[in-house]
């Protein structure tokens, strides 16, 4: 079970993953929070009349693209950023109780009994506060249904090495790369994606209105632009948040090395 914030977060940061377990025939989950309502339209050809239904259909196709079932949403509202933030939205995620969150992500634990979950890490990618809300709340999931008769054993967060936070500063984003980032020694699972390069980039493109030439990818040189790519397509990392499994070495060969009742061996 990946659970993030925003279509097309998953693209960005377990596209790979998903498709390497789904093909594998693990069961993929993925939650989304919001349909990106308050989201910005990156490409100005677009003409989009309800963007949280616009989004929900693009991320429909990045599932197609990746292989995986149709996301389940969980109907709060995008805070947006900037300019677009909600404050007055009492759906929007930096309004809405943590506790409320995590009350909407454990029925569907309970429903789909997942060994491992993934979400954002502590500091939300780079600061999101729905990417905050998200972390908070399904780091709070995992421990609070560690009572169930199958609890999830393994909870990960996307990890962002030093040298890619470095990057995206260098491309733009405005973080510091030694609070965003992690040290290698945090980095648990490093997965191989390269194999699904086309997958994940066919799903990226599908959310049409957040890839678009006024994105920040669009707006990079093709130099920065085929970089970014080869960070993004090549590998993806996980930290690790919680574990019920034993941890039969460090790092771990996947995300599912060590855990209970598995159907398959890591590669």
């Amino acid at each position: 079970m990946a659970v993030f914030a925003h279509p097309d977060d998953e693209a960005f940061s377990v596209g790979g993953t998903l498709a390497h377990y789904a093909e594998k025939g693990v069961k993929v989950v993925l939650v989304c929070a919001t349909r990106g309502e308050a989201g910005k339209i990156t490409d100005p050809t677009m003409t989009v009349t309800d963007l949280g239904q616009q989004r929900e259909s693009e991320l429909l196709a990045a599932c197609e693209a990746l292989g995986i079932p149709a996301p389940i949403f969980l109907d709060f509202h995008d805070s947006g950023r900037a300019e677009r933030v909600r404050f007055d939205d009492p759906l929007a995620l930096m309004n809405v109780d943590v506790f409320d969150l995590e009350a909407a992500i454990r029925p569907l634990i309970e429903e789909h009994q997942p060994q491992v979950i993934v979400t954002f890490d502590p500091h939300g990618g780079y600061g999101h506060i729905d990417h905050l809300q998200v972390h908070r709340a399904t780091t709070a999931a995992f421990y609070s249904t560690g009572h169930l008769p199958h609890p999830p054993q393994r909870l990960y967060y996307t990890a962002l090495t030093h040298q890619a936070a470095e990057g995206m500063a260098r491309f733009g984003m405005d973080l510091d790369p030694l609070l965003y980032s992690v040290s290698d020694k945090s980095v648990v699972v490093r997965m191989d994606v390269a194999h699904y390069a086309s997958r994940k980039k066919a799903a990226l493109a599908a959310h049409g209105t957040q890839m678009g030439p006024e994105s920040r990818m669009g707006q990079l040189t093709a130099e920065d632009r085929q970089m970014m790519e080869q960070r993004l397509l090549g590998g993806e990392n996980f930290s690790l948040g919680g574990s019920r499994a034993s941890v039969p070495r460090y790092p771990l060969g996947g995300l599912f090395d060590g855990v209970d009742y598995v159907m398959y061996v890591e590669d």
